[in-house]
């Protein structure tokens, strides 16, 4: 059975990331990835478009299935090794959330919608995430 996740990243490391069939989260922290199993759904919600200092975005920005699961680690620089899990990236375009947090069941607080995205990564029903892939144009 497969699971749904939100990642939370910036578009400029999601476009990365699509490009190179990837994805990292809370900065290539490997507990992050490793929840991830091979054909779990996962959507990225970038509320900026660089990291720390981008424009805010406040979008959904990338759908995808995990590959394998397997996480494995890369030099990007001396010193930083990020883990990473293979997804395959699906054609989509960016979906705002303001119009879906009405909706959305895991934004209890709809004043603060923002607080279950704080962690970098959370699971979701099907339910959310079918929403959620909808506004991006992709069907699951």
């Amino acid at each position: 059975m497969s699971n749904f996740w939100i990642g939370v990243v910036s578009k400029a490391h999601v476009q990365n990331g699509v490009h190179g069939g990837f994805i990292q989260l809370n900065h290539g922290k490997k507990a992050a990835v490793q929840r991830l199993k091979a054909g779990d759904m996962l959507a990225v919600y970038s509320p900026r478009t660089d990291y720390p200092d981008g424009a805010a975005l406040q979008a959904f920005t990338a759908i995808g299935t995990v590959a394998s699961g397997e996480v494995y680690q890369v030099e990007m620089s001396p010193g930083f090794k990020p883990f990473r899990v293979d997804v395959q990236f699906h054609d989509c375009q960016d979906a705002p959330i303001k119009p879906l947090i009405d909706r959305l069941s895991f934004v209890r607080d709809k004043k603060h919608w923002g607080a279950p995205f704080r962690f970098g990564y959370l699971r979701v029903s099907e339910t959310d995430f079918q929403l959620i892939a909808q506004a991006m144009s992709r069907a699951i």
